[in-house]
């Protein structure tokens, strides 16, 4: 059998780096090496690209010591590139692990779709709203999805109304509020705020990562459920999950440094509700149009037994520690074969795109012009 040369791109310019390489070398380590030559390239936090193989065994080895290489968006060029033009590695398909700005937000896939080359997840506009937490409400909202209200705003905006802003957030949201940058992830620059003194410290947080900032309604008490999705035109939704953070909420500390958080899986709820949230994660699945995979989250009142969607990750997690592949797992679909899965979803999408007509002359020559 002929091996499929499966690129892994991660890392990255954001401040979900290191996320990202934790979910490259699960990944890396999971991929069949009886089916896939694997080629871990990696984007340093510079943003210079290169073949990282210490991601296959020690740690800490220094990306700017690796071989660079270039993937430009010629479609002719089914490979990396050497620094000097040359051809380097073929390309089959691609795996983009870069979370965050970059990478999650559709920049990375305009570059991949350009080279007209096979990768697993979300295409750009998908990826776009998947990432802006304010425009995924928008969209979610129309569609009737539940959400918790929200402000935002942007950064001028804060420093000419600050006051009329605050006042905004009395009114209309009440405290407690989550303060977050409207593009990123992993619960980076997220500040959960108790009182109207505090708000500007954790604005002035957030602007650190992103121009934008939403301002949401907290939940009293919310449970915290995920769902994970997987499929091209038809997606399913995995078991649910249930999240018990050891802080006071589930902050980049509580995922990935202290290691107590809670992982229930399956989540203990009741029959309907669970259905309904699964029902809503596909639902805004298919609004969003996402491909492949993501992870829907959402947050539970465990008095009044509602639920609202607190957002779509079309790059989800592939760590250890990770909901994505644990909920794939408690589903019956292993680690190696959830790889499989989507790398096939990937080119089957590729196939469909190389039969369409890209050039008008083509319609007029067969005389099926509209």
């Amino acid at each position: 059998m002929i091996k499929r040369s499966v690129i892994v791109i991660f890392g990255g310019r954001s401040g979900e780096h290191d996320v990202s390489v934790s979910s490259a070398r699960s990944v890396v380590a999971a991929l069949d090496r009886g089916k896939y030559d694997v080629v871990p390239l990696r984007i340093d936090r510079s943003g210079r690209w290169g073949i990282d193989r210490s991601i296959f065994g020690s740690p800490g080895r220094d990306a700017s010591a690796v071989e660079g290489r270039l993937l430009g968006p010629d479609p002719s060029r089914r490979s990396l590139l050497r620094e000097d033009g040359r051809p380097a590695e073929p390309v089959d398909v691609v795996i983009p692990l870069v979370h965050g700005t970059f990478g999650e937000d559709g920049c990375l896939q305009g570059l991949l779709e350009m080279a007209e080359l096979p990768y697993v997840g979300s295409g750009v506009l998908a990826s776009a709203v998947g990432m802006d937490k304010i425009e995924q409400k928008r969209l979610l909202a129309a569609a009737g999805i539940p959400s918790v209200d929200y402000v935002e705003f942007r950064h001028h905006e804060w420093g000419a109304t600050q006051s009329h802003l605050k006042r905004s957030v009395r009114s209309r949201l009440g405290f407690p509020v989550f303060v977050k940058p409207a593009n990123l992830g992993s619960s980076v620059g997220i500040s959960k705020v108790r009182r109207s003194a505090d708000l500007e410290r954790a604005v002035t947080e957030a602007l650190r990562f992103d121009s934008r900032v939403i301002i949401e309604r907290a939940v009293p008490d919310a449970r915290e459920i995920e769902c994970s999705l997987l499929g091209g035109d038809e997606l399913r939704a995995s078991v649910l999950g249930e999240i018990r953070p050891s802080g006071e909420f589930y902050d980049y500390r509580a995922k990935y440094l202290d290691g107590t958080s809670e992982l229930v899986i399956p989540a203990p709820l009741p029959i309907g509700l669970a259905a309904d949230i699964r029902s809503c994660a596909v639902r805004a699945g298919h609004i969003l149009g996402i491909h492949g995979m993501a992870r829907v989250d959402f947050l539970l009142d465990h008095r009044s037994g509602e639920f609202v969607l607190n957002e779509v990750n079309t790059v989800p997690g592939f760590t250890s520690i990770s909901m994505y592949p644990k909920l794939w797992e408690a589903s019956g679909i292993g680690f190696s074969e959830l790889l499989d899965r989507l790398i096939d979803l990937a080119l089957e999408r590729s196939a469909r795109k190389a039969h369409l007509v890209r050039d008008h002359r083509q319609t007029a020559l067969t005389g099926r012009g509209v």
